[in-house]
């Protein structure tokens, strides 16, 4: 590849279940999610956009006035039996096995270890044309992305927080991800 490749990751705006402390379903955005895009800067010109299936990426991605791709890759985590759930109602030592294992799923969903790997599929998939990218996407995938991009280990995946709406740049050029900082 002779050119750069600006990835522009945004988080999907507040859903219900992020302001109740939940395990996410698949739901819109809420009040404040609206408000939230609405009030958001214009992303700028791209030429490809994405988004995962779930609501709460589609409409923040619709908000926005974008017309993304749906890429399963970009799913958010899946949280097996925890979906819904608030953390207070878990068993407190699966939860800390899960915090704490980046390979485990005591959910039965899937590991923050094939999250990465899904994420690390998609990152390479997008590299092959140089282009102004966003794609509207989960805080788990967000993490991912970053983790790929410092190759940090999986155990760093809960030291990174995402806020709603929130954007995180990556670039590829010379065959690496850099992580851009504003």
């Amino acid at each position: 590849m002779t050119g750069t490749v600006r990835l522009t990751l945004v988080s999907h705006a507040m859903t219900s279940a992020m302001s109740a402390g939940r395990f996410p379903i698949d739901e819109a955005l809420n009040g404040v999610g609206h408000r939230q895009v609405i009030g958001a800067a214009d992303l700028g010109p791209v030429a490809r956009t994405y988004c995962g299936p779930e609501k709460r990426t589609r409409q923040t991605a619709e908000l926005l006035g974008l017309d993304p791709e749906i890429d399963q890759r970009l799913s958010e985590l899946d949280y097996g039996a925890w979906r819904g759930k608030a953390i207070e109602a878990l068993d407190p030592a699966e939860l800390a096995i899960w915090l704490t294992d980046p390979r485990s799923a005591p959910h039965g969903g899937e590991s923050v270890v094939e999250l990465i790997c899904r994420v690390r599929d998609w990152l390479g998939s997008i590299v092959d044309a140089p282009a102004r990218v966003a794609a509207v996407v989960h805080p788990a995938v967000v993490r991912a992305a970053i983790l790929q991009t410092l190759d940090a280990t999986a155990n760093s995946f809960w030291r990174i927080d995402v806020e709603p709406m929130s954007r995180t740049v990556l670039h590829y050029r010379g065959g690496a991800w850099t992580l851009r900082v504003r």
